[in-house]
């Protein structure tokens, strides 16, 4: 089982010099990958207050961010979890992924999602109708850009005229692709089995995880197997034990152990805590990266 974080870059507290420490600590302790995610904005509504967790509102951009850990780190696998695709064209978004993947050596995976914010939606001009048969329009224009050149594709939405599109990237075909889901989500996980790709589910009871991933290995073609399965968890590992009504792959070592055996069963590959998102103070990261790596033990 391989064991990651996300990177600190959102909130008030993530800075350059936070985000080198904390890349090289997670480099330095043997942990397998790093993940950053795509936030466009943290509504404000006129009355009433934010319903959006206020981390979102300050957020360096995912890519730009992996970009400045490529240089700064050799061995980490580096991820997105997730960018939002339809809020970018594929074809541009494509060569900014192949320019990422030779600055990392080839170490990237891409986490996508179809986006599910209506007023990130709005400020970038794109219809929330466009998910569904969009988003796979979507994959399927980015991933013909990294086939060789000249590069081709007409789609319902998308159009790339016969074109070389280079660099690209350092495996033949592209970086290993992983599909979100929203929790309870049945066709977004259909189609990431269908497809042939990965899976990022985030996990937050076990009933609607073990659903999810019987649906995702249902829906993988005849005779294939399915794709990894990377799985995001808000949180961390504890000092103190949080007892049987904790959320799965939280809790203490000897809780976490137990919960990753369970989720290797199912098929999960890897699994991944971002320390933000489950409220850890930036002052404590580094004493939750140790916990973190002790699972490898």
């Amino acid at each position: 089982m391989k064991l990651g974080v996300a990177a600190p870059h959102l909130g008030a507290d993530a800075s350059p010099k936070g985000l080198l420490g904390f890349a090289a600590r997670a480099e330095e302790l043997g942990l397998d990958s790093l993940w950053v995610l795509e936030r466009l904005m943290r509504v404000v509504p006129d009355e009433g207050a934010p319903t959006i967790p206020v981390h979102y509102g300050s957020v360096y951009s995912p890519l730009e961010t992996l970009a400045f850990l490529a240089g700064r780190t050799s061995t980490i696998t580096l991820g997105t979890s997730v960018l939002d695709a339809l809020f970018h064209a594929p074809v541009a978004l494509a060569r900014q992924l192949a320019t990422l993947d030779h600055l990392s050596g080839g170490r990237l995976v891409v986490g996508l999602g179809q986006g599910w914010s209506p007023d990130e939606f709005a400020a970038v001009g794109v219809p929330m109708s466009r998910r569904g048969n969009g988003f796979e329009d979507f994959l399927g224009a980015l991933r013909a850009t990294w086939q060789p050149d000249p590069v081709h594709y007409e789609g319902r939405f998308y159009t790339i005229a016969r074109s070389e599109v280079s660099p690209k990237p350092l495996r033949a075909g592209g970086p290993q692709i992983l599909l979100a889901a929203m929790p309870g989500a049945e066709v977004p996980v259909q189609r990431a089995g269908r497809l042939g790709l990965g899976f990022n589910p985030g996990i937050f009871s076990w009933e609607s995880f073990e659903h999810q991933m019987k649906i995702f290995r249902d829906s993988a073609p005849a005779g294939a197997q399915p794709g990894p399965v990377v799985v995001r968890v808000n949180g961390s590992v504890t000092v103190e034990p949080l007892g049987a009504e904790r959320a799965p792959l939280h809790g203490d070592a000897a809780e976490v152990r137990e919960d990753l055996a369970r989720v290797a069963d199912l098929g999960v590959t890897e699994v991944f805590w971002d320390l933000v998102q489950g409220e850890v103070p930036h002052a404590d990261h580094h004493a939750a990266l140790d916990r973190i790596a002790r699972l490898k033990d």
